[in-house]
């Protein structure tokens, strides 16, 4: 029997969720062999000014076009990803920034997050993205130790991370700093002297990842040897003792935060939220009183630039269907520590609690998530093994 007619009807949104914007630039010195992100490394290694131009005006182009769809929604966050987006000039996230202001409604004190990387040509120029309106900067230290640089293919060096650090904490009040670990090679003493490297630029957030050998990556083709699943285990628990030791609060898988200082940007993702995603390869997923839409753009710079100047940027659109929002849902808000109300899973989805109540069950009779009614939350279980509660929530097979 098809599953998907005995489904209750969907309600539709009574409110639309905040919205956020995010603007991606795709080039990078080089690309890690980690990355599956739509990042292209540039053979000079430089971004030559007529590129970042045309680039900044295909933006232009994209949000012209997409304004019809969010038309009077006011932008809650905006995030500024890649690639490596300090490769862009200063002058050019300048004009990025005030083209945004001039063509959408942001919020008072919206947060502005932009991603860099520690190199000494990026780092000179934090000074003046602040100035150019960036609030928030992420810096991707990923680890304080040469050999492990080496090993996962970044470009810089623990001194340069280190003196990158000093600028941004001088230069933002609140600033991020990325880390990985079971990195190839690396030892429980290893990560935590990484960690303790971070604490002493009281960071006022951390970003915590496990390095995963993604599919179509490098390392996917040729693995690197990394500590196993128990060692992993082991510097996850470290991560989160030291962490609890220096004042941060572990609010999602991956992210702690000191009190006031956790990303407002993702938290509107895991949340179910809005955004609109306007670059090359970004993802949009945007609300309506009876549909919920996501769109993705060209991957491939120039052929974005081309599309977004001529007959639009948007490469695949699609709407979501009621069968569709329980995964959607949960593979975003379980990630939370605290998981999230119960109520707001209808509040954005427009879809019945009672469609998803067995399979609220059946993870809480498994020990996966809290029995908690108010709370739709992830057990200390659930979190280990959090891909199997997120399944659980996957469309059943008819």
């Amino acid at each position: 029997m098809n599953t998907r007619l005995l489904r209750p009807a969907r309600q539709g949104l009574q409110s639309l969720p905040p919205l956020s914007l995010y603007v991606h630039l795709p080039w990078c010195m080089r690309k890690c062999p980690y990355c599956d992100f739509n990042s292209h490394e540039l053979r000079s290694g430089m971004l030559d000014v007529d590129t970042e131009r045309h680039y900044l005006e295909a933006l232009r182009a994209d949000l012209e076009a997409a304004l019809p769809l969010v038309w009077g929604r006011s932008v809650q966050t905006v995030f500024i990803g890649g690639g490596t987006p300090s490769l862009f000039s200063p002058d050019g996230i300048d004009a990025l920034l005030s083209m945004l202001r001039t063509l959408l409604r942001q919020a008072p004190q919206a947060e502005v997050t932009m991603e860099a990387n520690p190199g000494t040509f990026e780092a000179a120029r934090f000074k003046a993205y602040a100035q150019a309106g960036v609030t928030r900067l992420s810096v991707g230290v990923q680890s304080f130790d040469d050999a492990m640089l080496t090993a996962i293919g970044r470009v810089h060096d623990s001194a340069q991370a280190r003196a990158a650090l000093q600028v941004a904490a001088t230069s933002f009040e609140t600033f991020n700093i990325d880390l990985m670990y079971a990195l190839p090679g690396q030892s429980l003493a290893m990560l935590e002297s990484d960690l303790r490297a971070a604490l002493e630029f009281a960071p006022p957030h951390l970003s915590v990842y496990h390095l995963t050998l993604e599919p179509n990556t490098l390392f996917a083709k040729y693995p690197p040897q990394v500590p196993d699943d128990d060692s992993a285990a082991a510097m996850q628990e470290r991560i989160e003792e030291l962490t609890a030791l220096a004042g941060f609060e572990h609010y999602e898988v991956s992210a702690y935060a000191r009190a006031g200082h956790r990303a407002r940007h993702n938290l509107n993702y895991w949340e179910f939220g809005d955004y609109l995603g306007i670059g090359a390869g970004s993802h949009s997923k945007l609300s309506f009183h009876d549909r919920i839409l996501r769109q993705a753009r060209y991957r491939h710079p120039q052929r974005y630039i081309e599309r977004a100047l001529g007959a639009g940027a948007v490469e695949d659109e699609r709407q979501l269907h009621a069968a569709d929002l329980p995964f959607e849902f949960m593979l975003n808000a379980l990630r939370l520590i605290d998981g999230v109300p119960t109520g707001l899973y209808a509040e954005r989805t427009g879809d019945s609690l009672m469609s998803i109540s067995r399979r609220l069950a059946d993870a809480a009779s498994r020990g996966l998530l809290d029995p908690d009614p108010l709370r739709i939350r992830p057990s200390a279980l659930g979190l280990r093994f959090l891909n199997d509660l997120q399944t659980i929530f996957l469309e059943e097979t008819p």
